[in-house]
């Protein structure tokens, strides 16, 4: 149905309503999370983007979910309780164990 057909259709009654009414019911998706989410827009070059968009590509991950996990870890790094990711914490072992050049 196109907009005119809509409008003379639903204009003045409650024919809209009744149309709303005898839809089913439609599930929505269940949150990710229990803790309460706020969105925000944040201007990135697009350069930027398509690095973090890569970066998240590669970790099989969304962009907003590596974006926050960034953050997080950024802003536990402010209060020293910074996190680590497993990956890093084998590459710093694996470094560790080679010998060095004198």
């Amino acid at each position: 149905m196109n907009r005119d057909e809509a409008t003379k259709r639903f204009h003045g009654d409650d024919a809209l309503a009744d149309l709303i009414d005898e839809r089913q019911p439609m599930e929505l998706p269940t949150p990710d999370t229990d803790s309460p989410m706020v969105s925000r827009s944040v201007r990135l070059p697009l350069e930027t983007y398509e690095r973090v968009r890569a970066a998240a590509d590669a970790r099989g991950i969304g962009v907003t979910t590596l974006m926050r996990q960034w953050i997080e870890a950024g802003l536990a790094d402010l209060d020293d309780s910074a996190t680590v990711s497993l990956a890093d914490v084998r590459r710093a072992l694996a470094a560790l164990s080679r010998p060095t050049a004198a």
